[in-house]
């Protein structure tokens, strides 16, 4: 059964209309018609079993068959990013991060920062595609790009990699399941100043293996690393 996603959907109607965009996708595109059945992810723990009861492109309306919904994880995966310069390769993180049980995303704006602007519809769309080919139940959180001193002074604690000489955690021993953001620097890495104001905060200082990794690798091996941890508990 195909997957769609529309967060406006409720389990409480019996009939729903979907939004433009996945009614011309659905009926104009796919060319499905009314009777065939189709999946919707509300990105929120809820999957509906529907069918198409009006193949209309514009407000397709689909009778929800069924309605099967799944806790939220009690463990997080939260990362805190800088956006790369190409955005070809923040918009693979994204996908690749998402597939593995990425809960949560922020861009970070960094001293050494070289991408100053993002487009949140677009990486919204990235992260909406990549929940449905993984058949997660939950889109991750994405949050505006924010600066640095200012998330670290709403996020007091988490863990900062970075590329400096300094004593490092291994992040087996410092990664805890909640509110234990993970910050990956810039192409130029984080400044000085920066790592001496999150570990002042609180942020323990990880290291991410013994050779240098671009920002999105970094940012993969640290969901990797994460997702695994949680996965042996």
């Amino acid at each position: 059964m195909r997957l769609f996603y529309d967060p406006t959907i409720e389990s409480s109607k019996k009939n729903h209309v979907l939004s433009e965009e996945e009614s011309k996708h659905i009926c104009r595109v796919l060319r499905l018609k009314i009777g065939d059945d189709v999946a919707i992810l509300d990105g929120n723990g809820s999957l509906f079993e529907t069918k198409i009861i009006d193949d209309n492109p514009k407000r397709c309306t689909v009778e929800i068959v069924k309605h099967t919904f799944q806790e939220k994880p009690t463990s997080e995966i939260h990362i805190a990013i800088a956006p790369t310069k190409m955005m070809d390769r923040l918009e693979w993180f994204l996908e690749k991060a998402t597939e593995i049980g990425m809960t949560e995303i922020t861009p970070l704006l960094c001293d050494n920062s070289e991408r100053k602007q993002i487009k949140d519809e677009r990486l919204e769309k990235i992260l909406v595609s990549a929940m449905k080919q993984s058949k997660g139940m939950y889109l991750p959180k994405l949050n505006p790009l924010t600066d640095f001193n200012t998330f670290i002074q709403a996020h007091p604690l988490g863990l900062l990699a970075h590329c400096y000489e300094n004593e490092k955690n291994a992040m087996k021993d410092v990664f805890i399941l909640n509110n234990c953001p993970i910050l990956i620097g810039p192409e130029g890495d984080f400044s000085t100043k920066e790592v001496e104001f999150a570990m002042k905060s609180g942020y323990k200082t990880i290291t991410l293996g013994e050779n240098r990794l671009r920002t999105e690798t970094a940012g993969i091996y640290a969901v990797v690393k994460a997702k695994l941890m949680i996965d042996n508990l």
